[in-house]
């Protein structure tokens, strides 16, 4: 031992040097794995981006970084000095992040005077859940449909142009910059870290994200395909004002600690400048073919009137009798808590078959949903109907049924049977009791537009036709029955009489 406590100064240089050779060859295993910037485990939290610059080829020891993108969200102060910087957000609250032109005088000069292509995204810092991403997404779409992970605050921001976002991918959005003005984008990131946990029984620690963005130029085709630059940051996400609160507690834990604790730690900073990375490796981001942008009066479907197009009738509603059934499987039960406005509940109600779900009590549901969920879902549960206000019969009048009224009168026996003649009505529901609710009811009946009925008449003393106001419909006695007498216009249009 002491022959090893006192080498040479030149051997312990030596020793040092292979040392710290066998470190820096270490630090770029995993890379090849297709997500440079991030890490195998916690132990090689990612990003040490100084550490991978040193396995990178010679001519990259000088690349040049174009551009700089801070984060206007402090850090937490309870993060270690050489672990990665973390930042809390709100759920759907809007942070800026600046984007800066870091070239010094000279540097790409090819971009002078053109625009950039800059690609936002919220994935999974954790590489179990990377693997798992596409279907972690699927799950989070199926329990929150409709909504996205990211978004763009477009009023807010400043400088961005022809902002897009993929309706099938959920957590990217992009845009395009001029690095010479001022730009600034406000995202709002909408999933909570706490979403995608094992279990969800309160407490759990939340999953941490990443913002990465990625920035490309233009080609020689006008494609924004060739790679410029990209960083990232770690983050997670609370519910709304939950940040705060975590920054505080943090911050109290911290001042509670030794000055030789704090010490280990480092300081909480304003702002969060995003670390170089590597590019996201997927081929599909470099994609310049059009996506659906924000502005709504873009979309590619537009309501139909009357009864439009038969390629572009509007979806029905649910059907009202959508109830659940004993033998409903848990699949199918999940898909039925979607349609009726249940998603909230649905990883609660995993493995519920119908039958499972049925057998709950009003009380029951009340605890696990809350009241004014519960009540809804036992009710819808139950499957009670909400009743019309006032329901009609119709039967439309022909030469036929003209016949047969006149075979009924003369062939009436004594009891008042009609001698085996009978005919066919159809029933109208009533909630709003207007002439134009009857008017849309009659036309759907007849398969024609509301706009070819005319007027609407019901048939009075000594066959007088009374033109159908609401205050007239309001006084139809429940089950009233009409029979209903078509006149036709020159113009393809009807008057309707009830007699």
């Amino acid at each position: 031992m002491a022959w090893a406590l006192k080498l040479p100064l030149a051997d312990e240089v030596i020793e040092s040097g292979l040392v710290q050779d066998f470190d820096a060859s270490l630090s770029g295993i995993g890379q090849e794995l297709g997500a440079g910037a991030y890490s195998m485990s916690d132990v090689l939290a990612l990003p040490i981006f100084k550490q991978e610059e040193s396995s990178l080829p010679p001519d990259n020891e000088n690349k040049i970084l174009p551009f700089q993108y801070v984060l206007c969200a402090a850090t937490s102060p309870a993060v270690k000095l050489h672990d990665e910087t973390l930042t809390y957000l709100n759920q759907g609250q809007s942070y800026e992040i600046r984007m800066l032109d870091n070239r010094k005088l000279g540097e790409l000069p090819e971009i002078n005077g053109k625009l950039v292509k800059s690609i936002f995204r919220v994935v999974f810092h954790d590489r179990r859940l990377q693997y798992t991403e596409h279907q972690q997404l699927e799950g989070w779409r199926w329990n929150r449909p409709g909504d996205r992970i990211l978004d763009i605050d477009i009023p807010m921001s400043v400088g961005i142009i022809d902002p897009r976002a993929n309706p099938t991918q959920l957590n990217t959005v992009e845009f395009l910059w001029d690095p010479a003005k001022r730009t600034s984008v406000f995202i709002q990131v909408h999933c909570i870290s706490t979403e995608f946990t094992m279990r969800k029984h309160g407490g759990e620690k939340g999953v941490p994200f990443r913002v990465q963005i990625d920035t490309f130029k233009e080609n020689e085709n006008g494609e924004y395909t060739e790679h410029l630059h990209s960083a990232s940051c770690q983050i997670k996400v609370f519910k709304p004002k939950g940040a705060d609160r975590k920054q505080k507690t943090d911050r109290e834990k911290m001042e509670k600690r030794t000055p030789h604790e704090k010490e280990k730690y480092q300081p909480s900073y304003e702002t969060t400048i995003l670390t170089e990375c590597s590019p996201w490796p997927e081929i599909t981001y470099v994609n310049n073919s059009p996506s659906p942008g924000f502005n709504s009066s873009h979309s590619s479907f537009s309501l139909g009137e009357g009864n439009g197009s038969p390629n572009h009738q509007p979806e029905p509603p649910p059907p009202v009798t959508d109830n659940l059934l004993p033998t409903t499987t848990p699949q199918e039960a999940q898909q039925w808590l979607h349609r009726n406005r249940f998603s909230t509940f649905t990883r609660l109600f995993t493995n519920f078959s119908g039958a499972d779900l049925l057998k709950l009590t009003r009380d029951d549901v009340i605890q696990i949903c809350g009241p004014a969920d519960g009540i809804r879902l036992f009710n819808a549960l139950k499957g009670r109907m909400v009743r019309p206000r006032l329901t009609i019969y119709v039967c439309q009048e022909s030469l036929q049924l003209r016949e047969q009224q006149q075979q009924q009168q003369q062939q009436k026996r004594e009891d008042g049977d009609s001698n085996g003649t009978f005919f066919v009505y159809h029933a109208i529901y009533l909630e709003e009791l207007t002439a134009v609710e009857l008017t849309e009811k009659i036309a759907q009946l007849f398969s024609i537009s509301p706009r070819q009925i005319s007027q609407i008449y019901k048939q009075g003393p000594t066959g007088i036709h009374v033109l159908i106001s609401d205050e007239m419909i309001q006084n139809f006695q429940e089950e009233a029955c009409f029979i209903l007498d078509t006149m036709k216009e020159t113009n393809d249009s009807y008057h309707i009489i009830l007699k």
